[in-house]
This record gives structure tokens, sequence and C-alpha cells, in this order.
């Protein structure tokens, strides 16, 4: 029976007693006394919450023992899987765990009314009923219990922690009585103990997930695949939910209190948390548990008709997990540079003719340039000017034997004449016995070696024709010597 079941059953029962109430009072004119608050309300846990001490807990529990030492294979079972005994009690000791989720919610709403006497502000700070349950045992009347406190840490976390005893430190609630605090530790005790039976329950479920849905075990694991079906109700139930509600079996309601919300993961359950989840990258684990979730409920379904015993269906659903995540993480193909095309444009005229030669000659490098902008490697340079210091001359006059190199002659930009021009120049130029030792003779530049249009390259003697002119001098020109021969007439 839920709550709201045993409150209306409460009311009636009132409103019976307040009409053998007015009947009394009419006899015996006896003024009537309302009942106050305090009857109202239940005050006992065990009123409410009747699970933990109830035979089907007992017979399920004692058979989960019993099956656990056993471990059957899945080649044992003769029939259909529906009529094993285990198999019956694996779908029992999941609707039980759901029973037991709902009975922990119970004993939270009673132990909620009943502590927000000494401290209201717990029920918005602790979210999570057995959270909740486990922290009101912990505190009791002592709110300053709260600082320091390593049970509490291993229940909460440490901001939770710091918000819970800022908090306690100015609320305004009052002390509990003996008999109210009592009973607020028997309903925790009876939360706290459901939690283990439950705990025991997923265990159990685990250890047979192979036995019940093989499948579903081989894409997001046993722990998982556990988790799931007990707040599903089962392998059928959770066969029939679409993948969108499986994604989010098992999210919490956090509340942070105003902190940070960065960290603050919502709709994300078990198998946000599996572990083919958690293997890839955090940006990409939102898309990995829709698929994962897509996968589940189709290997749910496969395994709620029998299909697949051996779980070849579900290792297909794994790889193709596993492709997908794959291709998801893999890095994005390189982008190619297209280049330009060729222009289609046809090739222009370019102006040349003389005038553009002599605009080349004029700006083109020059050797005496280029050695005047090169400079040598850890060289100091001497300075030409006292007032200025960064003016330098490069290399002109440091390599080789210090004289400037001509500048080469280009051919296309070089003078051309007519073969005939140079036939007649050749003979104005041309002389006899050479132009080195008579005509040209420069003192010190003389040489015995010339160059004729006849025989080429020549060796002639300077001295013998300066000694053929002085003797012609000698004879013909000389102030002392008389005529050679006189003609008489």
């Amino acid at each position: 029976m839920s709550l709201a079941d045993e409150l209306l059953a409460d009311l009636e029962d009132q409103d019976g007693m307040d009409d053998q109430f007015m009947e009394s009072s009419a006899t015996h004119e006896v003024k009537p006394t309302l009942p106050t608050e305090e009857d109202i309300k239940v005050s006992s846990v065990r009123e409410l919450a009747k699970l933990r001490d109830s035979e089907q807990l007992k017979n399920i529990m004692a058979l989960i023992d019993e099956y656990s030492i056993k471990m059957r294979k899945s080649e044992e079972i003769t029939g259909p899987v529906e009529a094993d005994p285990e198999y019956q009690l694996i779908v029992e000791a999941n609707n039980l765990a759901v029973d037991i989720d709902n009975e922990i919610g119970i004993i939270h709403r009673f132990v909620r009314d009943k502590y927000s006497k000494r401290f209201p502000e717990l029920e918005s700070l602790v979210v999570g009923p057995l959270e909740y349950c486990m922290t009101v045992k912990e505190l009791g009347n002592d709110l300053d219990r709260a600082k320091n406190n390593e049970a509490l840490q291993q229940i909460l976390t440490q901001a939770t922690i710091m918000v819970v005893s800022v908090t306690a430190s100015t609320t305004q609630g009052q002390l509990l009585s003996e008999q109210e605090k009592e009973d607020i530790v028997e309903a925790c005790d009876m939360a706290i103990d459901l939690n283990n039976f439950k705990q025991r329950i997923y265990e159990y479920v685990e250890s047979r997930m192979a036995f019940i849905a093989p499948n579903l075990s081989i894409i997001v694991g046993a722990s998982t695949a556990a988790k799931i079906m007990g707040v599903a109700g089962g392998l059928t139930k959770l066969s029939k939910m679409p993948a969108s509600s499986i994604l989010v079996l098992g999210s919490q309601k956090k509340t942070l209190s105003g902190f940070s919300q960065v960290t603050m993961l919502p709709h994300t359950g078990f198998i946000y948390y599996s572990d083919i989840v958690q293997d890839t990258p955090p940006d990409l684990r939102r898309k990995a548990a829709r698929l994962v979730a897509a996968k589940s409920t189709l290997a749910a379904r496969v395994d709620a008709c029998h299909i697949s015993a051996d779980g070849h269906i579900g290792k297909q659903f794994r790889e193709e997990i596993e492709k997908k995540l794959d291709k998801l993480t893999e890095p994005p193909p390189v982008k190619f540079v297209k280049p330009l095309p060729k222009p289609i444009d046809a090739g222009r005229k370019k102006r040349g003719g003389k005038r553009v030669r002599k605009m080349k000659e004029r700006y083109a490098m020059t050797e005496f340039r280029k050695q005047a902008n090169r400079l040598n490697f850890a060289d100091i340079e001497d300075d030409a000017y006292q007032e200025d210091l960064g003016y330098t001359r490069g290399t002109i006059g440091k390599t080789g034997t210090g004289r400037i190199r001509l500048p080469q002659v280009d051919e296309k930009t070089k003078v051309r004449i007519s073969k005939t021009l140079q036939k007649n120049l050749q003979k104005q130029q041309q002389v006899w016995g050479g132009s080195t030792t008579v005509k040209k003779q420069v003192s010190g530049t003389a040489s015995s070696v010339a160059f004729t249009p006849l025989q080429g390259l020549e060796i002639v003697n300077p001295q013998a024709a300066e000694k053929k002119i002085n003797e012609a001098n000698a004879k013909y020109f000389s102030n002392t010597s008389g005529f050679i021969k006189i003609q008489k007439t």
C-alpha cells in the first residue's frame, strides 16, 4: 500500500471517529475536542514501509543465495526459458528491486517530514533519497558534526558538505526529542537495509546476465545490463521501451547549490557511464550513448524473443557500434588545394628597339655595384669618412688584384656591322711587316710578336727596323757625307 492510500485510510478512520464522537456528545453533552496534527501523522515507519519484514523479500533472498551457489549453465535448461524456475526468480528479483526503490522513496518522505523540525534546509541541499537518509542518521541533533566528518565524506561531495555545514550554522530548527530521534534512526536503518538487499539482487542478476540477456550483456556489459533491467522492471518491459527512454534510465537529479554547472551532465543514465561510452573522447560521449541506447533496444528485443542464445547478434551490434565510433574519431581528410588554371589570354607583344635596349643598359646592375653591395663575413669595415660611420664600399678593391672586371658584352645588345664594312676596315688597318714596332712604337711596350693578315702570328725584330732607318738617314740625309754619284755634264 502506498503512502497516499495509507493517508486516505487514516482520514476515513478519522471521519468514523468523528461521527461516533458527535453521537456520544449528543447523548452525554460533552464538549468535543478536535484532534491535533501530531495525532494524524504516522508515528512509526513500520506502518508505511512493510517490505523489509515481508515474506516475499525473505523468500527471494533465500532463493538467490541458493542459486548463487549452483550457477547453472544455459545448456542445462530444457524447454522454454520462461518456464525455468531460475528465470522466474530473476524476473521476480528485478520486480522486487523496483519495489525496493519505491519503498526507499516512502521512507525518504517519512524521514523528511520528521527531520524538517531540526534541519528544514537539508531537503533542498541533499536530493537523493538514500543520501538524505544516511546524512540524517549521521547528523542527528548535532549539526556541528558536518564539519570534518569522514563518514559524511563517503556519502556526499566536498562542495555539498561545505554548503550543509554553512547552512546548519544558521538554521532555525528545533531539537528533536528522543522518541522522534529513535523513529528517524529506525527509518534510516530500514532504508539502508533495503538498499543492501537491492545491491545483492543486482549482483546476482549481473552474474546471470549471460543466461538471461546475452546479446545485451555483450553490448553494454553485465553490470550495466543488470542495472537497466532492474530499473525497467525486467527484460520484457525493457524490450518495449524506446531508445530515448533507455538512454535516461538511472539518471539522477543533482542540486549544485549555486556552484558551477560546467560539470553537470543532465539526461545521463547507466548507459552513459558504461565502458564502451566512457572509452570515447568526452566531446563524442553523448553521440556514443545515443548509438549504444539504440542498439541496446534491439538487443533487448532479440533477448526477449530468445533468438540468439550464443550472443552472435549482440556481437554484430557491438562491431557496428565500434565501426561508427571509429568513423567519428578519425581525423578529417586532407583538403586538396586546387591550383589556378592557366590563363586563356594570348601573349601580348612587348615593346622593343634601340630605346629599350639603351634603357636596360642604363639601369643594369654592373660589377661595380655588385661589389659595393657585397659584404664579407666577420670582416671589420674601415670608415671612409669620419662623419658618416655607416658608409661602406663593400668588397671593392679587397678581392683579387683590386681591379674591376669589365662588364660582359651582351650579344643581344651588341651593334652589328656588315661583312663588307668589316673587310674595308681590315684593309685600312693592314700594315705590311707589322705595326707594333714601326708606327706604334712606345717606349717599354714594344713586342717582338706581330699579327699580320697574311701569315697570322709573326716574330719580328724591333731593332732591325730602327737599324735600317738609321742607315738610310746616315746615307741620304747625313750632314757630313756627300753625294755618292755626281753626273757630269
